[in-house]
């Protein structure tokens, strides 16, 4: 299933916007845990990056369903939330897609890198809520 981004919200995952995502995940004693991120927008999946062995990480290949709020950083009411499934792990690009989101974000190449092994996920929407 695909779901189609209103033309009214799309602004929030540009480039440009700088919103954060809030990503909901399940942990394993059943608990829910949130976590603003970094994410990028492919057109068709939202995508973050984290390090090997990392809460994120060790979730996001344990159990690849989520929950997603991005809020408008100007006007907090307005979001969207997607629920969405982990479609794509890749190591591969992961180092120049943090550096990516860095420039996104902090206008520079990642400065908190420390050796680890970077992950990238997609993550497919396949419900979506909005307001605003």
């Amino acid at each position: 299933m695909t779901v189609t981004i209103p033309a009214n919200m799309a602004d929030l995952l540009t480039r440009e916007k700088r919103a954060f995502a809030n990503l909901a995940l399940t942990l394993s004693d059943g608990s829910p845990q949130v976590t603003p991120v970094w994410f990028d927008w492919d057109g068709e999946c939202l995508i973050v990056n984290t390090a090997r062995g990392r809460v994120k990480d060790n979730v996001l290949r344990r159990r690849p369903v989520v929950a997603v709020a991005i809020s408008d950083p100007q006007d907090p009411y307005r979001y969207l939330q997607l629920k969405g499934e982990v479609v794509a792990e890749d190591e591969t690009e992961a180092r120049a897609v943090i550096d990516s989101l860095s420039q996104k974000y902090l206008d520079k190449l990642y400065p908190f890198y420390r050796g680890e092994t970077r992950v990238t996920y997609r993550i497919k929407p396949t419900r979506l809520q909005s307001n605003g």
